[in-house]
């Protein structure tokens, strides 16, 4: 590998092929990993807007009588069935767009799948903005869920087939990272919107903002050379190529351009049904890991965070205003966290991160139960002191930077980089939808959970913790420097996958 120059050493089928990081394929990876704003920016003020009082006045009365109660157990004090479906709608419209998707990428290619999510979610963060009622709120989520759907299915893998794959980490997890900015706007948006009348039109209609960032961007970029050569066009993927990869690496470009060319013929000639071969025994551990990396992330309990972090931070005593400072500070420690990621993904590897930062989110839910159980009781009626209100805040923090440095970015380069050429589009697709199911269920049911389960949920949560911990010690092979069209060889070697393989790179 030659550093020197910014020259790496690429892992070919038939060899070693020189890549260099050029101004090109960096300014393309922001702007396609700049797509994660939009899926950001809703997680982020989906949480906010549910504390506005002029929201809940408007669309969730009941949640306003419930909060005034003079008697109240802090746990359920939002469990409200039509609040969370006011966030989770989303999710449902996301699994089914992106299940669409993989037909889409797979004709029209990943850029033109994250046009249209860009315009689809353009559309859904006006109608949101401009709601009159429950039933356009929802119509508008739906939309949004649609946008979001169709660029986290495209986004990931063509981050994953653009970057040279010795630092396909490091440019993959820039999706996470603009999550990470699109979260910590949003947090900084509803903050000074809070106390404004109309503040929750304005923070769900600014969505619009980084759909027209992303989709501008991606007009002025090129399609990947992989998804041109699989649609037939042989001479504008060389061009698209030459573009990334700097005209002056003529000869590694070259032969990189006829590897890409040999998987994508392999991949036209056993063109099957994409969601009937990834059943196949011989995809049975890309299938397994691709489908429980996804969920798996969503059982950490993240996205409570990110939905509920107001509302569970002013259930433990802060107010309103306070509880949105103590989430803005959650987002940028979170968002601090995938810079870290993206400074040694590809020197400790997938795995390394995954098992520490599973340990460090593990030790942090268990904490936060305990204080829970010991100062706000399981019958949720004692007040918790401002001291301890914080520690609570300190843990979650930890918490987020554990996630943010390792489940986060990799359970979206993961399942994007271990399937081959002509299973990429569904495989992914299979992986966003799974996200979608567990998140939609999770953010369904989450605020019944706490009301139930009391601190139990973060036992819950620390559970799953635990257990996927365990997968990834067991069952996932290390990825990083692997050619994504290479990377049957580690499944061939691993311990467990190597039954189930057979030695093709199709």
């Amino acid at each position: 590998m030659a550093i020197g120059g910014l020259a790496l050493d690429v892992a070919g089928g038939s060899g070693s092929i020189d890549a260099k990081i050029t101004a090109t394929v960096v300014m393309t990876c922001v702007v396609v990993a700049s797509s994660g704003l939009i899926f950001g920016y809703d997680i982020g003020i989906s949480g906010g807007v549910t504390t506005m009082k002029p929201f809940l006045e408007k669309f969730f009365p009941t949640v306003l009588k419930k909060a005034s109660e003079a008697k109240l157990n802090m746990y359920c004090v939002y469990d409200s069935q039509l609040l969370t479906a006011f966030t989770s709608s989303l999710y449902v419209a996301g699994l089914v767009a992106s299940i669409v998707a993989s037909r889409l990428t797979a004709a029209y290619g990943r850029r033109t799948t994250m046009i249209l999510g860009g315009l689809t979610f353009l559309f859904g963060a006006v109608i949101s903005g401009l709601a009159a009622n429950i039933a356009m709120l929802l119509f508008g989520r739906i939309l949004l869920g649609f946008g979001v759907g169709f660029t986290n299915q495209a986004a990931p893998v063509y981050l994953s087939e653009v970057a040279p794959p010795q630092w396909r980490g490091a440019f993959n997890t820039g999706f996470q990272f603009f999550i990470g900015v699109g979260v910590v706007s949003a947090n900084f948006l509803n903050y000074l919107t809070a106390n404004h009348r109309s503040g929750w039109r304005i923070s769900l209609g600014l969505a619009a903002l980084p759909a027209v960032i992303m989709t501008f961007g991606c007009l002025f970029i090129s399609d990947t050379p992989s998804s041109l050569l699989a649609r037939g066009n042989h001479d504008h993927a060389r061009v698209s190529l030459f573009k990334i990869r700097g005209a002056k690496n003529r000869e590694n470009v070259e032969a990189e351009l006829a590897e890409l060319v040999k998987s994508s013929q392999l991949a036209i000639e056993a063109r099957t049904e994409p969601f009937t071969t990834i059943l196949k025994r011989q995809y049975r551990p890309q299938l397994v890991v691709a489908a429980a990396i996804p969920c798996f992330q969503q059982l950490t309990g993240i996205m409570i965070n990110a939905f509920y972090a107001p509302v569970l931070f002013r259930s433990v005593g802060f107010g309103s205003g306070p509880a949105l400072i103590a989430t803005l500070i959650l987002g940028l420690i979170n968002l601090g966290s995938v810079l870290l990621s993206t400074m040694v993904i590809d020197r400790f590897g997938r795995r390394f991160l995954f098992i520490a930062g599973g340990i460090q989110m593990f030790v942090c839910q268990v904490a936060v139960a305990a204080l829970l159980a010991a100062t706000v009781g399981a019958a949720g009626d004692e007040k918790m002191t401002k001291g301890y209100a914080v520690t609570v805040v300190v843990l979650l923090c930890i918490y987020a930077a554990g996630f943010g440095w390792s489940w986060g970015p990799l359970s979206w380069l993961v399942p994007s980089e271990i399937f081959p050429l002509k299973l990429r589009p569904a495989g992914q697709s299979l992986s966003v939808a799974l996200n979608f199911a567990v998140t939609f269920l999770i953010a369904q049911t989450f605020l019944a959970t706490l009301c139930h389960f009391k601190f139990g949920a973060f036992l819950f949560y620390g559970g799953w913790i635990l257990l996927m911990t365990v997968f990834v010690v067991m069952f996932l092979p290390e990825t990083k420097g692997i050619h994504v069209d290479s990377m049957y060889q580690v499944w061939e070697k691993h311990w467990f996958w190597g039954r189930f393989t057979k030695s093709n790179s199709t």
